[in-house]
């Protein structure tokens, strides 16, 4: 971490804190001794994510056959992963939508529903992993959003004129959301691969994990609102092993998805 990295986040009254639920989900998913069924004990108690949840399983986005109308029945469908998937992407809203930080929410399970389909088509990563990884990739713009409004806007201008957006805030802020992101994800006591993903998402050859960073960049310039083919880094899709010959219709697939599932957990 480097010193401007430390500073930023030491400057904060308070460094968010990760959601109560949220720890007891992943501990859950952690703990081999575990079962669906401590999944579920957390969800009923809180009435609003128990029917978001059925909202969710009995939506297009999973596309079961019959309706489902118990909690223990629906995460039985779902499983473990998929179901904490879940928890997070309802429980972090509120945080991912703070402020300055509008778009994020929905930037972030964008990413994540591409994630996780480009990974159950073609068996680049786990899917589940998949789905957390593009979900949690910018939780470094959290802290990023709370700077100076002058900096924030300089930065946002760089961009649009084709600046590297890393580029943009190492140059405005002597670092940038990857990094701070990262130390918010140690803080946070994420799992390694998530916290290195969420570092190297914009430069995945620096990275242990080529693979997952590369995928989490792809979708992330795919799902961009003013997407261009040319703004993505080939060296960088080689790591995949894919042939993308269609680049609009793979986007425009992860975009209808991502807004039915949008939809499902704002309810």
């Amino acid at each position: 971490m480097n010193e401007e990295t430390k500073k930023i986040i030491q400057d904060l009254n308070d460094v968010p804190a990760m959601p109560n639920i949220v720890i007891k989900a992943l501990n859950i998913v952690k703990n081999p001794n575990s079962s669906i069924k401590d999944l579920g004990n957390i969800i009923s108690c809180d009435q609003s994510l128990s029917l978001r949840v059925l909202n969710i399983v009995n939506s297009a986005y999973y596309g079961f056959a019959q309706q489902i109308t118990s909690i223990q029945r629906a995460l039985a469908l779902l499983g473990m992963n998929r179901t904490k998937n879940i928890i997070i992407a309802v429980a972090m809203k509120p945080m991912f939508s703070a402020g300055k930080n509008k778009n994020l929410w929905e930037h972030a399970i964008t990413t994540a529903v591409g994630c996780e389909y480009i990974s159950e088509h073609l068996n680049i990563s786990d899917m589940d992993e998949a789905f957390m990884m593009g979900f949690m990739h910018d939780i470094g713009k959290i802290i990023i959003n709370l700077q100076e409004d002058e900096l924030l806007e300089k930065v946002n201008e760089f961009v649009k004129d084709g600046s590297n957006i890393i580029e943009a805030e190492d140059a405005f802020f002597g670092t940038n959301h990857a990094e701070i992101g990262a130390e918010l994800a140690k803080k946070w006591q994420l799992p390694v691969l998530l916290t290195n993903v969420i570092k190297y998402h914009h430069n995945p050859l620096k990275s242990t994990v080529p693979v997952e960073c590369a995928l989490v960049y792809l979708v992330n310039k795919l799902v961009q609102p003013h997407y261009k083919q040319e703004n993505i880094d080939e060296s960088y899709i080689k790591c995949l092993n894919i042939n993308i010959d269609r680049p609009e219709i793979l986007r425009e697939s992860i975009l209808n998805r991502a807004e039915i599932l949008i939809s499902d957990l704002s309810m």
